[in-house]
């Protein structure tokens, strides 16, 4: 009976065990909460790259879209996993899609380095030294992309590199605009 009871401790760690696991392998990885979806996109003052360096021009992420949807890459030369996303970059370059970057605790040399290597797929990129753009945009790590829509919406959100052509479809149509009824006449 003491023998029993002696493994009554490992029979309920591994019935944990086996708990957890299968729990892990219901959840869905790719599904995180995230508090800005459906709010404004922060109105973060960063400098824009110019050339290899920060430039003296400043723009706020609300108005880098200029009144058009937009999808804001939060991403650094030194991440191997924004090397793995950068062709889906590309891809909605290709695609018409206005794409922003922010490169994140970076040093701008470095991120001139990184784009002149694999392709510059950024409409602009925005330099995020001390990572007050990240933290405004509450990221985990990057690399993070956000869609937005024409009004400055956060529409979506995609932690973690995009690494198949099907990753980008949900941010794509997350910054579709609906379809606006009609203006009806009024009776007077």
């Amino acid at each position: 009976m003491n023998r029993w009871l002696a493994l009554l401790p490992l029979v309920v760690i591994a019935a944990l065990t086996i708990l957890f696991i299968g729990w892990s392998l219901k959840r869905d990885p790719a599904f995180k909460p995230d508090a800005l979806v459906g709010q404004p996109i922060p109105e973060t003052v960063l400098p824009m790259l110019d050339g290899d360096r920060a430039g003296d021009a400043m723009l706020d992420l609300k108005t880098a879209g200029r009144g058009r949807p937009m999808i804001v890459n939060v991403f650094a030369s030194w991440c191997a996993p924004c090397r793995l996303e950068h062709p889906q970059l590309l891809e909605l370059q290709r695609r018409g899609v206005a794409v922003v970057g922010i490169a994140y605790k970076d040093d701008p040399a470095a991120t001139r380095a990184f784009l002149d290597e694999l392709g510059d797929p950024f409409a602009m990129v925005l330099v995020d030294r001390e990572g007050r753009g990240g933290l405004d945009l509450g990221i985990s790590g990057v690399p993070e992309t956000f869609a937005v829509d024409a009004m400055g919406k956060i529409t979506a959100k995609a932690s973690g590199p995009l690494v198949q052509p099907a990753d980008i479809e949900p941010l794509i149509q997350a910054i579709q605009a609906p379809p606006r009824p009609l203006p009806t006449a009024t009776p007077r």
